[in-house]
């Protein structure tokens, strides 16, 4: 496998989707060396099929707003690989998506859902429809007529979606019970759902505890742990509210938060309370944070995150958003480790010089995959009609992100004892699904 090659023919066929081309070039980058002691994958073309999604699902999704007028979006949903179960990934609901949007998410997802250990393949889906200003009977008119569509695609034993940007609790209620009075079932066709009605504590929090657990084995492997460890993070949604939440559990201090508008500073530590009350009570913006806490700096830079002197860094907001110039900063101030709460936040220059730096960089597909780790446990419920604990599910939660947190060191030391989490975690995640779809055959 050459990989120039091989990358240089994808941009061919899918023309026009640099997320997709780069979420792809990093695993073939990663693999490549495994690829190539296998002669069984290329005798198979694996590649080639890895990389083709099962199939591309659009649709148009017509709505009518509270003045009466109707407006129709784009509705997408990618189920890529279903080798190792049910496809299974997040709806968007953003207006910036397309079609190499959530083809880059839904590549991602097979190996992030690979990692957890858990039976669910990989698929993505979403819609340009965006939610902010909207009144709860418009996000319900647009999902409901969403759904519509959706429901002939996905099933618990087909595709399970869950929530991502855009699509919260609301959104999930809308969407089940538009489902639920298509199908007259009521099964675990989506996850993120009530507790009263199916869902599974700690969902919400998942992906920001499991960053956290993830970034305490990578500590505790280097002799060391979170408290009094200073943390520079971006985002104020779900991820980073309870990463933040997690890391001051552990003794450590945040520093900064952002959102779409700008970013905080805060070196006295972020007040957590205060920031759920402006994005989970009031949705207002990180700004309003300076009325409490004067002190605190605001910039409209949201770059300006990774200029405070940190410990570790979380990237919770979008896709590239930490560059090269940033990670140069991380590295001068003395960062360790830089774990993906978001989906590939960190450019593919600023990964190669943070692994260059020998700075710990946990790729998403290993830091954030919480979230899809406590949804596949909501599967786990549902399909026996149980509900577990707080506690239970966070014992599990913990668990599968110590065991994802092996799987990279197995795969991803090196003979000097630095580990590439970015390799182990590609190549552990590419393994396990290679081995399933050579097993069952030219499917």
């Amino acid at each position: 496998m050459n990989p120039k090659q091989f990358l240089d023919n994808l941009t061919k066929i899918h023309p026009g989707e640099a997320e997709f081309h780069q979420a792809v070039g990093e695993v073939i980058e990663s693999i490549e060396e495994v690829y190539n002691q296998n002669p069984q994958f290329e005798s198979v073309n694996l590649l080639d099929r890895i990389v083709e999604p099962d199939r591309i699902i659009m649709f148009r999704v017509p709505w009518q707003d509270d003045e009466g007028k109707v407006h129709v979006n784009r509705g997408y949903r990618i189920e890529f690989n279903s080798a190792l179960g049910p496809y299974k990934g997040g709806l968007r609901f953003h207006p910036e998506v397309s079609l190499g949007t959530f083809k880059f998410l839904g590549f991602e997802q097979i190996f992030k859902n690979a990692l957890t250990g858990l039976p669910m393949g990989g698929g993505k889906g979403g819609s340009d429809f965006d939610p902010k200003g909207k009144t709860d009977n418009e996000v319900m008119r647009f999902c409901q007529s969403f759904m519509t569509e959706l429901h002939k695609h996905i099933g618990p034993e087909t595709d399970v979606p869950a929530g991502d940007i855009g699509v919260g609790g609301r959104e999930i209620g809308f969407l089940f019970g538009q489902y639920g009075r298509l199908a007259n079932r009521f099964e675990g066709v989506l996850t993120g759902k009530g507790l009263s009605w199916g869902g599974s504590w700690i969902r919400k929090e998942a992906t920001g505890y499991g960053l956290v657990y993830i970034t305490q084995n990578f500590l505790q492997e280097h002799g060391s742990d979170m408290s009094g460890k200073r943390i520079a993070m971006s985002g104020a949604g779900n991820v980073a509210i309870y990463a933040a939440e997690k890391v001051m559990q552990l003794g450590g201090t945040v520093l900064s938060m952002s959102d779409s508008n700008g970013c905080i500073i805060d070196e006295d530590g972020i007040d957590l309370d205060l920031v759920k009350e402006i994005k989970e009570v009031n949705r207002g913006r990180i700004k309003e944070y300076l009325e409490k806490h004067p002190k605190a700096k605001y910039s409209e830079n949201r770059d300006d995150v990774w200029k405070v002197k940190c410990d570790i860094a979380l990237p919770n907001a979008t896709q590239n958003e930490l560059n090269l110039e940033s990670a140069k900063m991380l590295v001068a101030n003395g960062c360790q480790v830089v774990a993906e709460g978001a989906n590939m936040p960190v450019t593919p220059d600023a990964v190669h010089y943070l692994l260059k730096n020998k700075v710990g960089m946990i790729p998403g597909k290993a830091a954030n995959a919480g979230g899809v780790a406590v949804s596949g446990l909501e599967m786990s419920q549902n399909a026996m009609k149980l509900q577990w604990t707080p506690k239970e599910v966070d014992e599990r939660l913990h668990q599968i992100m110590f065991n994802i947190h092996e799987s990279c060191l197995k795969y991803g030391k090196r003979p000097d004892g630095y580990v590439d989490y970015v390799k182990g975690a590609n190549v552990a995640g590419f393994l396990k699904v290679a081995e399933a779809m050579i097993d069952q055959g030219l499917v």
